[in-house]
């Protein structure tokens, strides 16, 4: 019987050991999980990056911005390719809708522009993502209203993304100085999916040859509107935070 009830007793811690074994796991992966979310999600040493960069070189109040994704960020060409209009490049990581519409004060508002081009969604909707094309396209249109309830005369460009779009353009549709650029159908040519040569190595980020299509599609629009223009639209004052003195002046004009 003490065979018996001695093997019984370690069969038992056997067992336990086990579980606990799974729930340490469980555990830690659970705070692998909420760590690297954690991290995914800090964008604050970016921002803070930009408002140094400004403080450095000053924007001009009414330049066009382009923010977004790590797709926008990368976008290396970006000034010289929209010349002659002057834009601002503000993509930062592997930011979602939700990043953006938290950080957007600061790295849209701040600078008063005259128009706003964002590409934002496709990180909301990667794979494992709990994201739905709903959600992702609730959190395009609090980006809009953030925006215009500060600047309602600035006009928003939304790039098209692989999914949400639908929904996406339907509200846009319903909102004034608010327009849909189409750069998705181009880049599929009819086909299931887009040509290799439109990304890198990766598969998600796009390659010059890419970028050079996005430009050849949004520069016109931008064009038609702003060519001409004047530097600043009734709108946009020099913001506040710009305003650095004589030695920060004489910095930007270097």
């Amino acid at each position: 019987m003490r065979k018996l009830s001695s093997y019984h007793t370690r069969k038992n811690h056997a067992g336990l050991i086990l579980i606990s074994l799974f729930l340490l796991g469980l555990g830690a992966r659970e705070c692998w999980t909420s760590l690297v979310l954690a991290q995914s999600q800090n964008w604050e040493p970016s921002i803070r990056k930009f408002e140094e960069d400004d403080k450095v070189k000053p924007p001009k109040p009414g330049e066009i911005v382009f923010t977004g994704a790590s797709s926008i960020r990368r976008w290396d060409t970006l000034l010289e390719e929209m010349k002659p209009l002057e834009v601002l490049n503000r993509g930062f990581g592997g930011s979602q809708y939700s990043d953006l519409n938290q950080y957007a004060k600061r790295i849209v508002i701040a600078y008063h522009p005259r128009a706003v081009v964002v590409y934002e969604g496709d990180n909301d909707l990667a794979a494992g993502s709990p994201k739905t094309p709903e959600m992702v396209a609730g959190d395009a249109r609090q980006f809009i209203k953030i925006v215009h309830s500060e600047l309602p005369e600035t006009w928003i460009y939304v790039m098209s993304i692989k999914r949400a779009n639908k929904l996406i353009q339907d509200f846009v549709k319903t909102q004034d100085r608010v327009e849909y650029i189409d750069v998705a159908t181009p880049m599929f040519e009819g086909q299931e999916k887009p040509p290799r040569d439109l990304f890198v190595e990766d598969g998600l980020h796009p390659t010059a040859k890419c970028y050079a299509m996005w430009t050849s599609i949004i520069k016109p629009v931008l064009l038609q509107r702003f060519a001409g223009a004047k530097h600043a639209a009734v709108n946009v004052e020099t913001p506040s935070r710009f305003h650095f003195g004589v030695e920060n002046a004489m910095l930007s004009a270097r």
